[in-house]
């Protein structure tokens, strides 16, 4: 079993991980942890909501931080009591009523009780209970047999999993993917690569002897794109702008030469309410028409104006589209949802009538549909994320 540290918006990394592993071996474990029943490999490279994960080591009942720390030490002391090789330590703690202070003191008594063994153990400073992803990775803990990172987390109810990381976050490969790649456009949105590999995971797409295509209807500079190459898929991007298409050609060309991927690549122009599309088509990703940004919240006539915008051109986009997919196939759009001064969302109406569109909504076990939106504190404008299938 593992468990997964989540992101900023852990219902977001819950319903991802569900898509990716099915219903029934998803657990909430915490606020911002869940934990994975599989036998498969879980690489936390292919997921974009989860920070940390680790193979679970140890469950315990109720109890205190001194306790749990007590367990640790005594433990670890018999587990690397013959270990070669300099053993480098991270501990981060989740969901304690502690200090940073106790929980260095943990591993410092670990140190200090390892070396009159003979072991060497270098524990990396933390003034927080947690180490960031940022940290973990750039240590490279959990990636091999000397770099470890302990994850202890406290369930509401006060039970305990103690995990051994399997790895964190590649802050460096989302940041290279987001900042260097040729050609970036702020006007037409920038969505976050970790965003577009969530949205390829909530499409699920099916397995099939050939390799799967992705469209993107809206692709702008190819993020969507980039990330489902990266994932092993062939690519179909298309946009109303003819400037985007270059911008996406441009970063593709990019990515096959710094990534070595090898992806089938499809790009033309053409408008999302009225194009027509070749197959096959396995599943559809993208980033809709978010309307103008807003750095305040906006009065009601220009939150209204700009609502029926969007929803003529989300709602033409899903009439034409629907028409040409099969039944069964998979999407996961981005649409836009305002909040307010009060933190209150206004969301599209063909959000309650994707029917209409000959659509339905996919079904989450550990979340509502409705709590899928990507947003930051300082932002008016969210992202919300539906996830449907062709009926």
């Amino acid at each position: 079993m593992y468990i997964a540290i989540l992101g900023r918006q852990p219902v977001i990394g819950v319903a991802e991980l569900e898509q990716r592993f099915g219903h029934d071996a998803i657990r909430w474990f915490s606020d911002t942890s869940a934990t994975i029943t599989t036998d498969d490999v879980f690489d936390i490279t292919t997921l974009g909501g989860t920070l940390k994960a680790g193979r679970v080591v140890a469950e315990l009942p109720a109890g205190d931080w001194h306790k749990t720390s007590t367990k640790i030490v005594q433990e670890y002391l018999r587990i690397w009591a013959n270990i070669e090789g300099k053993i480098t330590l991270g501990i981060s703690v989740y969901g304690f009523d502690t200090s940073a202070y106790d929980v260095q003191k943990t591993g410092i008594i670990l140190k200090q009780k390892l070396k009159k063994s003979g072991v060497s153990l270098r524990l990396i400073p933390n003034p927080d209970l947690a180490l960031s992803s940022a940290t973990s990775h750039h240590n490279k803990l959990g990636l091999s047999d000397n770099k470890v990172e302990l994850l202890v987390i406290r369930s509401r109810g006060g039970r305990i999993i103690i995990a051994e990381s399997t790895g964190a976050q590649n802050i460096t490969a989302y940041t290279r993917r987001d900042q260097q790649r040729p050609k970036r456009d702020a006007f037409v949105g920038m969505l976050p690569p970790k965003l577009a590999q969530i949205m390829i995971n909530l499409a699920t797409i099916p397995k099939t002897t050939a390799t799967p295509r992705i469209l993107d209807p809206f692709c702008g500079t190819g993020v969507v794109l980039q990330e489902a190459a990266l994932m092993g898929y062939d690519v179909y991007g298309t946009d109303l702008s003819e400037k985007m298409i270059d911008y996406s050609t441009i970063n593709l060309d990019w990515l096959k030469d710094t990534h070595h991927v090898t992806p089938k690549i499809t790009l033309k122009t053409d408008d999302a309410m009225t194009g027509k599309w070749d197959a096959p088509i396995s599943a559809v990703v993208c980033e809709g028409y978010l309307g103008q940004p807003f750095s305040a919240p906006p009065s009601p006539v220009k939150l209204d104006q700009v609502r029926k915008n969007c929803q003529h051109i989300m709602g033409s986009f899903l009439a034409n589209i629907s028409e040409q997919l099969e039944s069964g196939t998979p999407l996961c759009i981005a649409i836009p949802a305002w909040r307010d001064a009060s933190g209150r969302f206004t969301h599209l109406q063909l959000t309650q009538a994707v029917e209409k569109y000959g659509f339905k909504h996919v079904e989450f076990a550990g979340i509502e549909q409705s709590d899928l939106l990507y947003y930051r504190e300082d932002q008016i404008v969210a992202r919300e994320l539906l996830v449907l299938t062709k009926i």
